[in-house]
């Protein structure tokens, strides 16, 4: 595999400029290759940045125009037009501690249509603490208007860990969001009547749909479509409506779940990783009431970012995942069939850095994000 080329001074340039917030507007450098000749099974691949100077870029959203909005965990949300950066004002307060700040950004599944809405979840300050929150806008030149906040979980507490935080829609119009467990009381995820540790199902204005699966129950929470998830930050819909998740486990437990409502994802109760400090076992390696996860991620891989392809310009990788890792550095494609992993290849290796997210542009390609201070949007597409 070929190894990264050095940051450009335009690169330098535009992250300086984000930095020092002039005028909310930088040029970043134009698109440079930054890694080809990279060897998979089944494609030879190139690396593209697109920009750079993004602060721990964290969501991406792409535009009909084919712009892009990117969270950045600071707080700051940046539209992508080429190589110009605009920080959008109007972007509500949010807690940046460790974890938290903003996070993960996607459009209304009918944007193009008319529904003219950004979605986006924040770490919300407040007397207790932090909570994970959900708020839609428009976005009207360089500044999100008409910001509604439309839910937030139900118990503030400790910040900087575990917000879990990502979106994705289904495909009756409801949308997914995940509320990480908090780090500081794992059992909370078994707790149904409490939001830390599961994923949500809301109306696109933050109600309840009716069909949720707890509804009924007077024991729970209405939004919750499942519990017993420790932090999923990796999020997926695929082409037949499948959920599919990746969640930061313990060390070595690291998981790939198949969502389903109503269900039991185990933790802490149930979990293959061990303890950072005494690396003794947390939880049982099964138990008869709850889900097994479909696939554990190898050694520490972290992941976040999570897409499945469906694309002509990557047709032999159709209908796999495609999973970013974080300490690993790696980017995971993995080959589904009958709902399991039969096959996984490690495409990427260290040559961006820590992937936060994985997206699949209107193009085909594949667009990823680094979590770094200086973070960057990168293109991974066939080398021609």
């Amino acid at each position: 595999m070929s190894k990264l080329g050095k940051t450009s001074q335009g690169a330098v340039l535009g992250s300086a400029l984000v930095a020092g917030g002039l005028l909310g507007l930088s040029t970043a450098h134009a698109e440079e290759v930054v890694a080809e000749g990279i060897d998979s099974e089944e494609a030879t691949l190139r690396i593209v940045q697109l920009v750079g100077g993004l602060e721990n870029p964290w969501g991406i959203a792409e535009l009909p125009d084919g712009r892009f909005v990117v969270t950045e965990r600071s707080g700051r949300m940046a539209l992508i037009d080429g190589d110009e950066i605009t920080h959008l004002d109007g972007v509500p307060e949010v807690a940046v501690n460790g974890q938290g700040g903003l996070l993960d950004v996607t459009l209304h599944h009918a944007y193009a249509e008319g529904e003219e809405w950004l979605y986006f979840t924040y770490s919300k300050p407040g007397d207790g603490g932090t909570v994970s929150a959900l708020a839609r806008a428009r976005l009207d030149s360089d500044a999100l208007v008409d910001v509604e906040e439309l839910f937030e979980q139900d118990r503030y507490s400790q910040p900087g860990r575990h917000y879990g935080s990502r979106l994705a829609w289904l495909p009756d119009g409801t949308l997914l969001m995940t509320v990480g467990d908090r780090g500081v009381e794992p059992e909370r995820s078994q707790d149904a009547d409490d939001h830390a540790g599961s994923v949500l199902r809301l109306t696109e204005t933050g109600g309840v749909p009716d069909d949720n699966p707890f509804v009924d129950d007077d024991s729970a929470l209405d939004e919750i479509y499942s519990i017993g998830n420790r932090n999923i930050q990796g999020f997926a819909v695929d082409a037949d409506g499948a959920i599919w998740a990746s969640e930061h486990g313990p060390l070595g437990g690291d998981e790939l779940n198949l969502i389903e409502a109503g269900e039991n994802y185990g933790w802490p109760t149930v979990s293959r990783g061990v303890d950072y400090g005494t690396r003794e076992p947390i939880g049982v390696d099964s138990h008869p009431d709850m889900q097994d996860a479909r696939y554990i991620y190898a050694d520490r891989f972290a992941p976040s970012g999570l897409a499945q392809v469906d694309s002509e310009a990557l047709s032999a990788w159709q209908g796999n995942l495609l999973a970013g890792g974080l300490r690993s550095e790696q980017l995971k494609r993995l080959v589904m069939e009958d709902g399991e992993v039969a096959h996984r290849e490690i495409v990427l290796d260290g040559e961006i850095g820590r992937i936060r997210e994985v997206h699949q542009g209107s193009d085909g390609y594949i667009y990823l994000l680094t979590d770094h201070g200086d973070g960057g949007l990168y293109r991974l597409e066939p080398d021609e």
